[in-house]
C-alpha cells in the first residue's frame, strides 16, 4: 500500500494567546491546527506514509496549510481549495496551569463545507488505515462525506481508527455530540479518547470507559488519555497504565491528537490486529506515545511541537 493511514477532517489555523497588549487584548501567535493533521504530522514524524482529506479556502491562511502538511511528509492530493470559503480559525485561550478554552471562526469554515463529490477516494484505497473525528461530524455536507467515506473504507477492510475530540462549543447541544460521538465509536477498531469525554458520555473512570469500549462497541483497542496522569490502554487480552514524565510544560495544544499519532504509528509498526496486542506490547504504545505527547506539550502548537523521532527514543532510553 501506498498509505499507512488517511485521514479526514479539519485543518485549521490555531491562534494561540501569547500575552495582551495594554489594553488588554491578547496577542496571539498562529500555528498550523486541526486534530487530523497534528495526527498525521505525528505518525509522519514516526515512520508511517500518510495521506489527508479535508478543504482548506484559496487563502492566505489556506496556502500555508498546505505548506505545512507538504513539508511535514502528507499528501496533499486530497485537500481542496476552495474559493468561496475561508480556511477555518480558533482561537485558543490558556488558563494558568496551561488549560486551553476555543472559540471558532467557523461559521461556515472551509473544513465544514468538504462534500462527498469532492473525496478522492483512491486514498482511501491505497491506505492500510482510515482515521476520522468529530469535528466533520458536527455539520453537513461535510458530516455526510465523513459518514460515507468511513462506511466505504470499512467496506473495504481498512482499520479505522477514531479520536471524538469533543469541542462542545461546536455542537448545537450536549444531545448532538453525544449521539456523534456514539455513532464514531460504533464504526472505529482503535479509539483515542480523553478521560474528560469518557466522563462526559458515561460519567465513569478510565478502566470503565474502556471496558464499555471494549465490549459495548467492539472497540479492539481503546486508548483513554489521562492529561499530566498519562493514559490507559486496553484490549481484550491485557491492559496497562502508563505515566507522564515530567515535562515544563507550556502549551497543550495538539497533545492529545499527537499521543494519538505516535500510538498508531507503533500499532502500525507491529503489523498486529490491535486485539492481538500482549501487554509488553501495550505498555510499548504507551511509554512512546505518552513521552511522544508529553514533550510536545514543551513547545507552542501542535505540528511544531512533534518531537523528532531520535530525541524522543533517546528520552525513553533515559526514562525507561
Amino acid at each position: 500500500m501506498p498509505y499507512d493511514i488517511t485521514a479526514i477532517g479539519e485543518l485549521l489555523i490555531d491562534f494561540a494567546t501569547k500575552g495582551s497588549n495594554d489594553a488588554g487584548y491578547p496577542v496571539m501567535e498562529a500555528n498550523p491546527g486541526g486534530a487530523p493533521g497534528n495526527f498525521l504530522a505525528a505518525l509522519t514524524a514516526y515512520g508511517q506514509r500518510t495521506a489527508f482529506l479535508g478543504k482548506v479556502g484559496d487563502d492566505a491562511f489556506g496556502h500555508l496549510l498546505l505548506r505545512t502538511l507538504t513539508d511535514a511528509g502528507i499528501e496533499t492530493r486530497g485537500i481542496v481549495v476552495d474559493p468561496s470559503v475561508f480556511t477555518t480559525l480558533a482561537f485558543v485561550t490558556f488558563s494558568p496551569e496551561g488549560d486551553r478554552s476555543f472559540s471558532f471562526a467557523r461559521k461556515p469554515g472551509a473544513d465544514t463545507c468538504l462534500t462527498w463529490e469532492e473525496l478522492d477516494l483512491s486514498l482511501i484505497d491505497e491506505s492500510r488505515a482510515f482515521h476520522f473525528g468529530t469535528l466533520s461530524l458536527t455539520g453537513e455536507p461535510v458530516r455526510t462525506a465523513t459518514q460515507k467515506a468511513v462506511a466505504y473504507a470499512k467496506e473495504r477492510g481498512k482499520l479505522i481508527t477514531f479520536d471524538p475530540n469533543l469541542r462542545p462549543p461546536l455542537w448545537n447541544s450536549e444531545e448532538e455530540a453525544k449521539e456523534q460521538i456514539l455513532w464514531g465509536l460504533h464504526q472505529a477498531d482503535v479509539v483515542k479518547i480523553s478521560d474528560n469525554e469518557v466522563e462526559f458520555l458515561w460519567g465513569c473512570g478510565e478502566e470503565e470507559g474502556a471496558r464499555r469500549l471494549l465490549e459495548e462497541f467492539d472497540v479492539k483497542l481503546a486508548m483513554v488519555t489521562l492529561g499530566p496522569k498519562g493514559c490507559y490502554i486496553a484490549n481484550a487480552k491485557a491492559a496497562v497504565h502508563a505515566p507522564c514524565p515530567p515535562t515544563n510544560t507550556i502549551d497543550t495544544t495538539g497533545a492529545g491528537d499527537i499521543f494519538g499519532g505516535s500510538a498508531v504509528s507503533r500499532l502500525l509498526k507491529l503489523g498486529k490486529a490491535p486485539e492481538e496486542l500482549t501487554e509488553a506490547e501495550l505498555a510499548d504504545i504507551a511509554a512512546f506515545a505518552s513521552m511522544a505527547s508529553s514533550l510536545s506539550t514543551e513547545k507552542r502548537g501542535g505540528i511544531p511541537a512533534i518531537v523528532p523521532e531520535a530525541d524522543l527514543l533517546a528520552a525513553l532510553g533515559r526514562n525507561v
